[in-house]
Parts: structure tokens; sequence; C-alpha cells
């Protein structure tokens, strides 16, 4: 039996569950099949036993719109059945339209946007040498390797993300590039010359061109990519769109529809296929698993590598156990502070970073060229610069790539043993958004740090000061928001954030100083950021007003109590997100419904505080930009002062 045998029946399979379906993209997944099904069935290293196993090769799927292709031959690997491939992009099955890593195993990472599967790859990568240099090469060693489309290159964060695999001398990623010149709205020349074969070399990769086609000439492009160890390799296939198709070949309108039946037929003719429907040949099953019990012995001797190290050496045994210890485990020393300091929030987060930063080895990220603003500076310079200061150094320096961070950090965490985090300021948090978006998609708990939260920035004007930024994340589903009061409900939220299991989580920080609360006056501060919003202050009996506030703002509304003769309750909510979760009965307990007379305060857009005070009720904050001022002008200009909060509540009530 030939290669050429089982790349016609991955092609079958593709034709028959997108027409299935009556959705999808066969044209890029049958021009890619030559490559990932030598990939798959010769060099992909994995135990057919345990998708999940620790020291596999990675497979991430970048042109994510290619999944048939995934699914066919993770049907082969028997990972899932032909019943899921005959569900491809159904309610409830394990074959959506786009991979996605938490649903179907043998899925690392969930690929719909264009260039994000290029980019998190890096972070896989990154995560391999670094735990490879940690752990040893005996229980850390694997290949990333990644199979992208025009449009992945297209994305600029492919090129940001690739600069750095460069700069990182990534050795162990290996991508294929399938340049089938085709994408949806037709030619890719109409839209791109790009000489990718300069593009890469000039980021430090080595670059191998073939026929995507030939069989012989992918298999040494993949050899000769495992054997350079300094570089990334990119492995450009020159292929046809829809490669085999009887009448189709290179129409771009295989792209994004399905093969009519009679070009199907047509088709399966031409590759010299049985004409029914979801056929999977048994020889080409059985030459497909000839190597399955070679890589069941590679997995059981590590795990006898593993077991070994387990007993008998002692630092090996303190890393692993920080590698596999589950999120809401970890037991983290936060410092302390002293109250009636000044101290912005950034700078607890910096003090909560370098405190923790030692009984934390996987911890693990960097700050987007802003390291002394994002207070990564001593982290920076205890640990050194990952890859330029060696495979053990644990700062990444991104540069100036808010997009590609976000995308690598996710690719860390799919890679798993590591604590990711990324910092940058907040109105950059924008460049990140997809990538963040991503993250709760995927349910990883990654952590964003965003500093510089609010118009307090200052003299920098409007483009650094955010406005919108804080409501407009509290928007994606399934991401915290975290946004402290002081130095001591900082540390409570970077313990709730590093301590999840599926959420990632959104920090916002303050540039300017912010008087840090007594625990002795006020003692729900110590663990009422668990729930959201909680009582800060409180009064007797039922209050008169409710005074709720976020962040910066919640000093504020503490002056403001002041300024009444009336009970006053003030509720600090740095998230919104874990107080919504909370139950009825808690949410009630906090912000009373007999009690209609509420204002609430936030330095930035309003319209979310109404969900809370009411339609009526009063909100201070910001719904427009910015300027170029010092904070405290900008303060007292834009009314954030206890007598005009006061002024705008007493109008009211």
């Amino acid at each position: 039996m030939t290669t050429e045998k089982t790349v016609a029946v991955v092609k079958g399979l593709i034709m028959d569950g997108v027409a299935k379906a009556n959705s999808g993209h066969p044209g890029g997944a049958m021009s890619s099949a030559d490559y990932a099904t030598i990939l798959f069935s010769e060099f992909l290293n994995f135990n057919p036993d345990d998708s999940k196993w620790f020291n596999r090769d990675r497979f991430i799927l970048s042109a994510g719109h290619e999944s048939m292709l995934l699914y066919s031959l993770l049907h082969l690997n028997g990972f899932i059945s032909m019943d899921d491939i005959k569900d491809f992009r159904q309610l409830g099955s394990l074959t959506p339209g786009h991979p996605e890593v938490h649903l179907t195993p043998g899925v690392e990472a969930t690929t719909g946007p264009l260039g994000q599967g290029f980019a998190m790859s890096v972070g896989f990568a990154t995560a391999e040498a670094y735990l490879g240099e940690k752990l040893g090469k005996d229980i850390m060693d694997h290949y990333t390797y990644v199979l992208a489309s025009d449009g992945d290159f297209q994305e600029p964060i492919s090129m940001g993300a690739a600069s750095l695999a460069g700069l990182w001398g990534l050795g162990k990623i290996i991508a294929y590039y399938d340049s089938n010149k085709i994408q949806l709205a037709g030619p890719t020349c109409k839209s791109d010359c790009t000489d990718h074969v300069k593009v890469f070399e000039g980021l430090c990769w080595q670059v191998i061109e073939v026929d995507g086609h030939n069989h012989e000439e992918i298999r040494k492009a993949i050899k000769n990519a495992q054997l350079e160890t300094s570089k990334p390799t990119l492995i450009i296939g020159h292929t046809t769109m829809a490669k085999g198709c009887a009448n189709l070949e290179g129409s771009h309108k295989t792209h994004g529809e399905p093969l009519k039946a009679d070009e199907i037929k047509a088709t399966k003719e031409k590759l010299g296929l049985a004409p029914d429907s979801f056929h999977v040949p048994d020889d080409v099953l059985t030459e497909y698993r000839s190597r399955f019990d070679g890589m069941r012995k590679k997995a059981a001797d590590w795990q006898t590598v593993l077991d070994a190290k387990l007993k008998n050496d002692a630092p090996f045994v303190e890393m692993w156990n920080h590698v596999i210890k589950p999120r809401p485990e970890l037991d983290i020393a936060w410092p302390t502070f002293t109250p009636g300091e000044t101290m912005a929030t950034r700078q607890a987060w910096g003090k909560c970073l370098n405190a923790v930063m030692e009984s934390l080895p996987t911890l693990v990220g960097g700050s987007a060229d802003l390291d002394p603003s994002n207070q990564t500076s001593q982290f920076r310079s205890t640990y050194g610069d990952f890859a330029v200061d060696g495979y053990g150094a644990r700062n990444l320096a991104v540069g100036v790539r808010e997009f590609p961070m976000a995308a690598i950090m996710n690719g860390m965490q799919l890679h798993g043993g590591l604590l990711p985090f990324g910092a940058t300021f907040l109105t950059f948090s924008d460049y990140c958004r997809n990538a963040i978006r991503m993250s709760a998609l995927q349910e990883l708990p990654v952590l964003y740090v965003f500093t510089h939260d609010s118009f307090w920035v200052g003299e920098d004007g409007p483009t650094h000061q955010p406005i919108e930024h804080v409501s407009s994340l509290r928007l994606i589903p399934d991401l915290i928001d975290l946004r402290p009061a002081d130095a001591m409900e900082t540390a409570v939220c970077l313990d709730i954030a590093m301590k999840q299991e599926k959420m990632p989580s959104c920090i916002f920080l303050t540039r300017q100083g912010l008087p840090v609360l007594d625990p002795a006056e006020y003692p729900a501060i110590i663990d009422g950021p668990r729930k959201g919003g909680y009582v800060l202050k409180d009064c007797d009996g039922t209050p008169d007003l409710i005074l709720i506030a976020a962040g910066s703002e919640v000093s504020l509304a503490l002056e403001t109590a002041k300024l009444f003769k009336r009970k006053v309750r003030v509720v600090s909510m740095p998230s919104a997100k874990l107080f919504d979760d909370q139950p009825e009965s808690y949410k009630n307990e906090v912000l009373p419904p007999e009690v209609p007379a509420r204002a609430a305060a936030e330095a930035g857009r309003t319209g979310l505080w109404y969900k809370y005070v009411g339609t009526g009720g009063v909100v201070l904050g910001l719904d427009h930009f910015g300027a170029s001022a010092p904070g405290k002008i900008l303060s007292d200009k834009y009314g954030f002062t206890p007598e005009n909060f006061a002024r705008m509540i007493r109008e009211k009530y």
C-alpha cells in the first residue's frame, strides 16, 4: 500500500464530511492533505492511548477552517469515531466548524481567527524549551508543528510571533505553510506580494521550499527541519487548491463551499476510491497504525524514566510538583502593606510579583516593553530574558507586540506546566483583545496585567487614557475583571486570578497613588473581593444610601460618604463578573432591593453601573475621551471629587 492511498482516503473523508454538513472548507484541507498525512503517519510522536500524554508532539492547525483535515487524521489516530466525522459542524458534536481544544481529543488549540494558531505555537515551543531546561530533556523534549495558510500570514500577528520565535531560536517549531495561492475572494496575488522566503529568513528562520504534493520532498524537509536545532523552520509547500479534484483543482470556489455530489463522485474515481461515503479501507487503517506499538513503548519508557527521577532526584521532584500542581492548590504568601500609606495599585502588583516569584518557579511572563511602568523590572533583572539569557530565564521580552504576547501566553497555558502572565497599559488591551477572547473561549486561566487604568494617566493624553476599555473587556464571557481599590485588594485579586482553573483574568491597576486601607477598620477587605462585590463600610440598620465603586473610586466613595448625615453603605466592587456569579441572596444582601437610593463611581464608561443603581440612579463616570494634563487637574475638571459626587447624589435623592 502507498501513502498516496492514505492521502486519497483522507481527501475522501474531507469531501464527505463537508458535503454532509453542507458547510465547510474542502479546498485548503485537500491541498494540505499530503503534508499533514505524512506528518501524522510517519513523524508525529504521540501516545495512541492518551491524547494528553505530557511529552507528545503538539500539532496546531492554525488554518482552522481546514478542520476536516485534522478530524480525518484524528479518526485514523483512534481519538474520534466515524460518527463524530459524520456529525461535522452539528450541534453538540466533537467536530465543530473550527477545532476547539476543550471539546475534541487530539485538538491542541482552538483555532478560528487566523494567525493566532501560529502565534500560539510559539507559546507551545516556549513552554517546551523552558520546561526542557528545568525538567531535563529526558522528560520534556518534543516538537511543535503548526500548519498555516495564506490568511494566517496575512494577519500581522504571525509576523510578530515569528520574529520572537526567530530571536529566541526555537528550533523545535516546524511550521508548514500551505501556499496554495488561493483565498476565499480569489487568487492571493490580488491582495499580497510578500516574498515569504526573504521575510522568514530575515526573521532568523530556516526556510525550505517543497512541492507540497511530492511526498519525498515533504519527508526530506521534515527531517531537515528536525536537524536544525538553533532556528525555527518554515516549510513552504507550493500546492494546488483542492488538489485531486476532478474538475475544480485551483478554484477559489472550493475554499468555502462544499463540493457537489457529481464532483465528489468524479474525484473519488480519479483518486481510485470506492464511491461509498465515509469509507476507510482496513488496509489503510492497519498501515497508518503500524507505528502505534512503537509509540506506546516510547510513552512507557518515558514513564519509567519519570518514575525513577521521582524516586531519586529531589530537585526534580520539587520542580515537577510545581509543574503538575492544580492552580486552586497553589499556596502563595502575598506581601502585607502598611495602612495609611499611599501606593499605586501597579506598585502593589510589583511588590506582589517580587514577593512570590521565587516560590513560583513556573511563573513565566513579561511586559510589552513597559517593564518599569508595569513593575516587572525586578522580575526581569532577577531571572533574565528568556532564550537571550538561556532557556531557563523567565522574563519574556516581547517588545512592542501586545497581540503576539497575548496569543503566546495562550499557547504556554495550553501546553501546560506554566503560569503565564503578560503586562501592558490598559489602553493597549485593544491590541490584545481577540487573544483575550480566545483565552476565555479556550478556558485558559492566563493573567493579563493592565496598568495605567484611567484618565489619571494624565499628561500622555487621550491616546493613552483608557475610557471604554474596562467596560469593553467586561463584555467578554467568562473573563474575570479585577479592579482593586488599594494594595490590600490588589493582593487578594491576584490570589483570585492565580487560583483560577478555567477563566482568564484581567487586573486593572492605577498609575496614581491610593490610600492603603486598614483591615482593622475595614475587615471585609481581607476576603470580600473573592465575591466580586462586598460591603466595605456599613452603617447601623438599613442604609438610606448605597455608594458603589471600583478601583481608585472606592476611596472617593469613602470620602463622599463622610459628607452625608444619612446612613450610608459603601460597596467595593472589584469584579462585576464575580459579583454577578454570586447567588441572588448574597447580591440582595449587599444591595438590598428595598434601598433604591444608589450611586456608583468609576473612572470609565457609565453604562455598566446602571445595572446596579437602577436606570434612575446616579453614576459618576466618563463617557468622553480625556485630555493631556496632570491627573489631579483632570480629576477636578471631570468632577471626581467627593464634593461633586455628593452634589450629584443630593440633587437626585
